[in-house]
């Protein structure tokens, strides 16, 4: 039975040097369905999609808890949102905060708010500690891959591995570490925010590849579009990208996600070094920031992911044709001060309506 259309809730709403995914959702759902009404969910009042109007903005925002404070305080804070909005669904957009929405997900099917993740065994399998072991079990090719859990192992798995390594955080930032003296530093960064264990990485060079999709759970890729990467931020996000026809990575991607059983949005990393096959890098758990490329050619991912939430027929999506690209670009978004100090004291904020919506992508 179709579900109601009811307000949509995105996170992950910052699009400046290290851009997140939720402005890009936000179009992209847009060119389905117009008339949406989003909101954003936001863990910082300086994120820059709260001070823009347009169709890659949200309609209204409320701050909620950072990740940190639990999966108890997502939840309290979300009940307080719905005392204001018709909330219906959630699409995360990112990776710290998933696993609070997984704890919290029965609790959210109770309220009938919709929401497609992934099984805790998929999450856990395709984090950075476990992903060398899974390709491994697997048979795809990924660079080696050490877990430490204080400095000294750190120095005795680069050591084993051989320098340059990269030094990894559990979820997110990488440090190169060029000879033993780069360690100390290249470890205290990431530790001093996400804490321990870290992963010492063995470096690969070569060119970057991308696929983005939404899995079904039951081990097949709804629909997905591949692109290799033209340029990168300091960060290593897709600054410019062009689609690219790659039956490797294709075969690969249907590999992983099968034996995932991987459920709703995922980002693929490969990296293709001369002479050595593609090789998986990371698993993110969810869009990228360049979601809305696809959505823009015909292929749009989070509005088939929405359709599966409303139990609608998803609409055909194409096949992204090869040499398609895309190159994003920064604008300044102008405001008053008092909007600022209106979220950071209140903890929401409501946007005029937008007056001209984006048209439905064919």
């Amino acid at each position: 039975m179709k579900r109601q259309m009811k307000t949509v809730a995105v996170t992950g709403l910052h699009r400046g040097e290290n851009p997140q995914p939720g402005p890009a959702v936000i179009a992209s759902l847009r060119r389905r369905f117009p008339n949406l009404r989003i909101i954003g969910l936001s863990y910082d009042p300086m994120e820059s999609s709260l001070y823009g109007q347009g169709a890659d903005h949200p309609d209204a925002a409320y701050l909620i808890p950072f990740p940190g404070a639990g999966a108890t305080a997502l939840l309290e804070r979300l009940d307080m949102i719905r005392e204001k909005e018709d909330l219906g669904f959630v699409i995360p957009c990112l990776d710290s905060e998933l696993e609070n929405y997984m704890a919290i997900h029965p609790q959210l099917l109770e309220r009938g708010i919709g929401c497609i993740l992934p099984t805790p065994d998929s999450f856990k399998a395709r984090g950075k500690a476990d992903l060398y072991d899974f390709c491994r079990r697997i048979g795809v090719p990924v660079p080696v891959t050490k877990l430490a859990n204080n400095t000294a192992a750190v120095e005795r798995c680069a050591q084993a591995i051989g320098y340059p390594v990269y030094v990894k955080g559990r979820l997110y930032n990488a440090n190169l570490a060029r000879s033993r003296a780069d360690l100390a530093q290249a470890c205290d960064e990431i530790v001093k925010v996400w804490g321990w264990p870290l992963m010492v990485q063995e470096v690969l060079s070569g060119e970057e590849y991308d696929v983005t999709g939404v899995g079904d759970g039951k081990g097949r890729i709804v629909k997905s579009c591949t692109i290799r990467k033209l340029l990168r931020t300091s960060h290593g996000k897709g600054f410019a990208g062009i689609v690219v026809e790659d039956p490797e990575i294709d075969h690969l991607s249907q590999r992983i996600i099968h034996e995932l059983r991987w459920d709703g949005p995922f980002e693929l990393e490969f990296l293709k070094a001369p002479g050595k096959p593609h090789a998986l890098m990371e698993i993110n758990p969810r869009f990228p920031a360049w979601i809305d490329f696809p959505s823009q050619i015909g292929c749009n991912l989070p509005a088939l992911l929405l359709e599966r939430l409303l139990d609608q027929e998803p609409q055909p999506l194409r096949t992204c044709a090869a040499g398609q690209m895309f190159v994003r670009h920064c604008v300044d978004l102008v405001g008053e001060f008092s909007s600022f100090a209106d979220m950071a004291s209140s903890g929401e904020r409501i946007f005029k309506p937008r007056s001209v919506p984006l048209e439905s992508t064919p």
